[in-house]
């Protein structure tokens, strides 16, 4: 008879299981949808409508996007109260943050209150 994950997990002792469990709770929270880490962060899309000056559809485009514009992206993470970090990874290498994106969004900004 074959053994399944449940099976297995089921037989470690429990202060094992919880240490299963709150790394899986730890990877899981690593990588989240935009609408999911919006939601994490218990704000509504007319919320973040609000802040990034557009309509409440255009928040649920953005959600949806496969692909969007960097700026479009760290408006969205700073409105929700935090900041875009772009970071390249290589094998046998150490991560790398791309820093030419910081003063995209400061440009932008520059060019439209101009």
């Amino acid at each position: 008879m074959k053994k399944t994950l449940n099976d297995y997990l089921e037989a470690l002792p429990s202060d094992r299981r919880k240490k299963v469990d709150k790394r899986a709770a730890e990877l899981i929270a690593e990588e989240m949808t935009l609408q999911q880490l919006r939601k994490a962060r218990q704000q509504s899309q007319k919320f973040l409508a609000e802040k990034l000056h557009v309509k409440q559809a255009e928040v649920s485009k953005i959600e949806h996007r496969a692909d969007m514009y960097v700026s479009t992206l760290r408006d969205y993470v700073e409105a929700l109260g935090g900041s875009l970090d772009i970071i390249a990874s290589f094998p046998n290498r150490n991560p790398v943050r791309i820093s030419h994106f910081e003063t995209l969004g400061e440009e932008a900004r520059d060019a439209l209150e101009a």
